[in-house]
């Protein structure tokens, strides 16, 4: 699997986005959650990717200052009550895990967290133990991650040794009481 693989799988994730309307309100751009109704400076999504409804389709950029975004590697402004969509962020500790598994773990997991209907951007916890270990030859513990898609918890016990042999274990439990147990275990 290569970077471009797992970067597709990843931008096929449901829940990525958060979807809202922006207002220009005494020189600031503002940008209203559809969902929640909250809202927050655009300001303080610089950098981040945007998709923004034009032309009758959604249209990728990313976000720059005072309203403007570069789309089609030209520098437009975003319009008033205009429908945009921002990418939401994965949690560091968690992206960092995504990073570090090998290609055969990453799409198992991946694809086994699909199956049950959520999405990696419904990570709401992580804790990743290799970020404490990265000096150490051998390394050996268990992470812990939180999904919430909103009408089911996904708690995912991850399991794994690093060493002469690479073994990775998922478990992950509903709040259901359904459980999937997955291995994989890879020669250096």
């Amino acid at each position: 699997m290569s970077q471009q693989q797992r970067t597709k799988l990843m931008n096929r994730q449901t829940r990525a986005f958060t979807e809202g309307t922006v207002e220009n309100i005494n020189q600031q751009w503002i940008f209203f959650d559809d969902e929640t109704d909250e809202a927050c400076s655009i300001e303080d999504h610089v950098d981040s990717i945007i998709e923004v409804y034009r032309g009758g389709r959604w249209q990728q950029g990313v976000i720059e200052e005072e309203g403007k975004i570069l789309l089609h590697r030209e520098i437009t402004f975003l319009r008033e009550n205009e429908p945009i969509r921002i990418r939401k962020k994965l949690l560091y500790s968690f992206e960092r895990l995504l990073e570090e598994l090998n290609d055969d773990s990453f799409f198992q997991f991946v694809t086994t967290l699909n199956s049950l209907d959520f999405s990696i951007y419904d990570c709401i916890y992580s804790y990743n133990q290799l970020t404490f270990l990265r000096a150490v030859p051998n390394q050996s513990g268990v992470n812990f991650f939180t999904f919430d898609n909103e009408s089911q918890i996904c708690l995912v016990q991850h399991h794994f040794s690093y060493g002469k042999k690479d073994h990775d274990r998922f478990e992950f439990t509903l709040n259901t009481g359904k459980r999937i147990v997955i291995e994989k275990v890879n020669s250096q």
